[in-house]
């Protein structure tokens, strides 16, 4: 099954390893990192080059990860690293086809080990947390943990080119010894040494959807319960978004009058 691509998406393709019953998903991912740069720049956020190579990996995983599941799912992965201190967040929407990440390196809790954090949701279920511990500053290799110790099953990610990285998931009866030894150039060969199956392509993009109506919406049961506390006598509140960074001013105002429609919409009910 197929969508249309559209000139802003980035295209993943799916394939299906015949004899190694293995899954592999690949993508370039050139345009959603000028997508993020370009957010970087509009939000007027302060990345490091190794900070942003963090969010670059993550969102390379996590878009991989997103197309390799169900297509009602929906992840966000908390990566807290030790050494470096920071916490990478990524987010795959695949109903939605959009893809987010950031880094943050202020206000993060020291501790003993690193943790990789996942919520999924599938269709209307509840949430799923999985929490994992791993070694080391590689983005992709604590998304490799968090598969073999949470999904309880082989995946690998690989480069494969210029902002281009592949993964391989085992699938039922996999050829796990095969798996186990492929290295980036055995991966770079897979279309000549295995026969490959196309299953999907799937399109996904930057975005966050981090909207000024969302963010009040956040913040209305604070205001209800003690606006005063919440304002500290200003009259404007200056937020991030917790996903993107994105700095969002939100007034007094704005939220009063929020609550007022609110209270009249109910009681016209």
């Amino acid at each position: 099954m197929s969508e249309e691509i559209d000139e802003r998406d980035t295209e993943v393709r799916t394939y299906f390893v015949r004899g190694r019953n293995a899954l592999v998903a690949r993508a370039e991912f050139s345009k959603i990192y000028v997508d993020y740069y370009l957010h970087v720049a509009d939000c007027g956020l302060k990345v490091s080059p190794e900070e942003a190579e963090f969010v670059k990996n993550a969102l390379a995983a996590i878009t991989l990860h997103g197309a390799s599941r169900p297509r009602n799912e929906r992840a966000a992965w908390t990566v807290n690293f030790q050494n470096p201190l920071l916490n990478v967040f990524a987010a795959c929407d695949n109903p939605g086809g959009t893809v987010v990440a950031n880094v943050f390196s202020e206000g993060v809790r020291e501790g003993t080990q690193n943790l990789f954090y996942a919520d999924t949701i599938r269709g209307d279920a509840a949430s799923r947390r999985s929490v994992v511990d791993f070694d080391g500053s590689d983005f992709f290799a604590a998304a490799e943990r968090y598969y073999s110790h949470s999904e309880q099953r082989l995946t690998r990610f690989f480069p494969y080119g210029d902002d281009e990285f592949v993964l391989v998931g085992a699938q039922p009866d996999c050829d796990l010894a095969w798996l186990e030894a492929l290295d980036a150039e055995a991966v770079r060969r897979l279309d000549q040494t295995e026969e490959l199956s196309l299953l999907e392509q799937r399109a996904y993009h930057f975005e966050c959807g981090c909207t000024q109506a969302r963010m009040m919406r956040a913040i209305l049961p604070a205001f209800r319960q003690n606006a005063e506390a919440l304002f500290e006598g200003d009259e404007v509140i200056r937020m991030s978004c917790p996903r993107c960074g994105a700095r969002h001013a939100i007034t007094r105002e704005a939220l009063e009058a929020l609550e007022k429609a609110d209270s009249s919409a109910e009681a016209s009910r």
